[in-house]
């Protein structure tokens, strides 16, 4: 594949450019050979290691690399945030008793109780187009999925599902349009506040009921720290899950052998799983520098970003071989789908769960389908990337 030539990418890289979100990966197998630290000024400026060992180095080092701003590009206009997103915005100590108070509601045992609820939403969603022998697998099915399961985590009505939908993507997918990108953060801003106060007198079961009513040190969690958590809970477990969700069914669209095989053999979905997460593993996140460090010869200053693309880790021939090849035997995969070190995503369960059930019950109602022809395929970019439209037919 040919590297696109209208960009420097080593020095003047741009992850809303229209070739790097359709294709970025052979952007990335030649700047790991001719830059693997590329700088641009766009977008007040960044760094984009693009080797694995890089990427993961850079994400232990809470040192020198925090995650006060995570943001892939800076946001304009005021933030209605106060506290960030915690703990995915949080440095410990902060970030430690945050993380500990989420985890529970994606454990093992609370992600089983979500299954079935789960299973029978992807049932609904299919047998409302099955029979018009053709869908959008992102749009209809993908997308649809992961906004209804967070709603019950956080106990707000599913009817609103297509709300939350858009203000997350206003905040994730259209950072060249302030004024969107701002209707997004002030929606979800809005609703959770006035979600925090019927909670406070009507307390639920759900998580923001208990974030209410959970000291910490024995002082009550201030508003603005729940409102960030609730809000990080919606925009990390909505986008990023469909957007897997999403792709891996484009590729089974397009590989009709690896599509038959996990019909004929089921067994071999836990595997599939992983190697989904790895090819196509969505999440962009960034990092802030705290003082002036040389990392890989790079003099990175004070104030400077750093991008961690776990999609572009995972796709690093020293580590996996043959990445661009999905093979559902890999025996070593030691992917980064969810990040790595003190932030790797709390809703690792959660989002697995999600994606194994939406390819088990698609391809036990259309085990046959492929892309509509001449119908076209859109992918979104920037902080999160995956297929935003995906026209598939099927008998």
């Amino acid at each position: 594949m040919n590297v696109p030539s209208h960009h420097h990418w080593a020095t003047d890289y741009d992850v809303m450019d229209h070739d790097y979100v359709v294709n970025p990966y052979p952007i990335w197998d030649e700047l790991r050979q001719t830059c693997p630290v590329p700088h641009t000024e766009r977008y007040g400026g960044s760094w984009m290691p693009v080797r694995y060992e890089d990427i993961v180095a850079v994400a232990h080092d809470i040192e020198h690399f925090s995650s006060q701003e995570v943001g892939v590009i800076p946001p304009s206009g005021p933030d209605r945030f106060e506290y960030g997103l915690p703990p995915i915005s949080s440095d410990p100590p902060v970030h430690t008793w945050s993380r500990r108070l989420l985890l529970p509601w994606f454990s093992h045992t609370r992600v089983a109780e979500y299954e079935v609820a789960t299973r029978e939403l992807c049932r609904r969603l299919i047998r409302g187009f099955i029979e018009h022998g053709r869908a959008d697998a992102a749009a209809d099915y993908a997308q649809q999925i992961p906004v209804r399961v967070i709603a019950r985590i956080l106990g707000v009505p599913e009817e609103m599902s297509d709300d939350f939908t858009g203000w997350v993507r206003d905040i994730l997918e259209f950072a060249n349009e302030p004024e969107r990108q701002q209707r997004g953060r002030n929606g979800i801003a809005s609703f959770l506040i006035g979600a925090l106060e019927k909670r406070r007198s009507e307390p639920s079961t759900d998580l923001i009921s208990e974030l209410l009513h959970t000291e910490i040190e024995g002082e009550a969690i201030p508003d603005g720290h729940i409102l960030g958590m609730a809000a990080l809970t919606l925009i990390a477990g909505v986008d990023t899950t469909w957007s897997s969700i999403g792709a891996a069914l484009w590729h089974l669209a397009t590989h009709p052998e690896d599509r038959r095989r996990l019909v004929e053999d089921p067994e071999v979905m836990p595997f599939a799983i992983e190697e989904l997460l790895r090819a196509y593993s969505p999440v962009t996140m960034a990092r802030l520098v705290t003082s002036d460090v040389e990392f890989q010869g790079c003099p990175m200053k004070a104030g400077d970003k750093v991008l961690l693309s776990f999609p572009a880790a995972n796709r690093d021939p020293s580590v996996f071989p043959n990445p661009d090849v999905v093979d559902f035997d890999r025996e070593q995969n030691r992917h980064v789908a969810f990040g790595a070190g003190i932030h790797r995503c709390a809703g690792a369960n959660l989002a697995r769960m999600e994606l194994r059930v939406a390819i088990e019950e698609w391809l036990a109602l259309i085990p046959e389908f492929e892309l509509e022809p001449g119908a076209e395929v859109t992918w979104a970019g920037g902080q999160v990337r995956g297929p935003r439209e995906c026209p598939v037919v099927f008998g």
